[in-house]
């Protein structure tokens, strides 16, 4: 009932699963992954067993080939599953039941296991596979691509619902606690995947550092611009007469909008945040 793909950075060494679906909420079902160990899309008559089992024994040193082995022969109805698991070596591999519902089926190589059921055709498997390849950036963008082809190329049979992206790195979660770096979903809506695309770029606005190019200053005609960019925003409520109150009102604007991350010193500030101001 559902097309995925995972994926593993060996720059970054980040790992993920991007997936959608005709059902509710699928992110809180199909998506495992660990940082230094692996990720793994479980589905169709999902086990769940496999994502927090299988990244266990992904922990312990068997290979994915070896994972999907174990997985199976303990559950009475692994003819109905599907599952795509990569590890931090960059193997792969995904399995389909004989009993999963057409069209069903996936590919797996060097990085990343595509895979999915109830499709169209295996065209959205195919779409997957070479986006991903091809594409180039971060992991959440290929990612992301594959998944938007995938949904391009025909997807789930029986129409769209839901769609999430997990990423993890180590310590990749705000303030740095835990692995979880990206953790987007989108549980009910006509088009998921266009929905989490924009999610997506809304993530890398708030939570990625500013590039030191991005920076500038709060004077001239910037100055003015934002002042009134504030005053329309509803941000300010008069107009200002010293540049120390202006750069006061930025400063305020960061915290209550959630730039934290694009937080700058005093006087200076991300165009990125100018960008969103624009267009608020």
């Amino acid at each position: 009932m559902t097309f995925s793909i995972v994926g593993y950075d060996p720059e970054t060494k980040e790992l993920g699963v991007a997936v959608a679906s005709k059902f509710l909420s699928v992110g809180a079902v199909v998506p495992f992954a660990k940082a230094g160990v692996g990720a793994i899309a479980t589905q169709s008559w999902a086990n769940l067993d496999y994502g927090k089992h299988g990244l266990e024994l992904l922990e312990n040193g068997l290979t994915p080939e070896e994972v999907v082995k174990e997985l199976i022969s303990n559950d009475d109805k692994f003819a109905s599953r599907q599952v795509g698991i990569v590890d931090t070596n960059g193997q792969s591999a995904t399995f389909t039941g004989d009993d999963c519902y057409d069209w069903a089926g996936g590919s797996a190589g060097k990085n990343f296991a595509a895979q999915g059921n109830i499709l169209v055709d295996q065209h959205t498997v195919e779409a997957m596979e070479s986006t991903f390849q091809q594409t180039l950036g971060s992991l959440s963008e290929r990612l992301l691509a594959a998944l938007l082809a995938g949904d391009a190329a025909g997807g789930d049979s029986r129409g769209k619902q839901s769609a999430a992206l997990l990423i993890v790195k180590e310590n990749g979660s705000y303030g740095g606690y835990n692995d979880r770096y990206i953790d987007l979903r989108v549980d009910d809506h006509e088009e998921p995947v266009q929905e989490l695309s924009r999610l997506v770029k809304l993530h890398k606005l708030y939570f990625e550092p500013t590039l030191p190019e991005d920076v500038v200053a709060i004077e001239g005609g910037l100055a003015d611009e934002l002042q009134n960019l504030l005053y329309e925003n509803g941000h300010l409520q008069r107009e200002l007469t010293e540049h120390d109150d202006l750069l006061d009102a930025v400063q305020s604007y960061h915290l209550i909008e959630n730039f934290d991350e694009r937080v700058q010193q005093r006087g200076l500030i991300d165009q990125k945040v100018v960008e969103y101001m624009r267009i608020k």
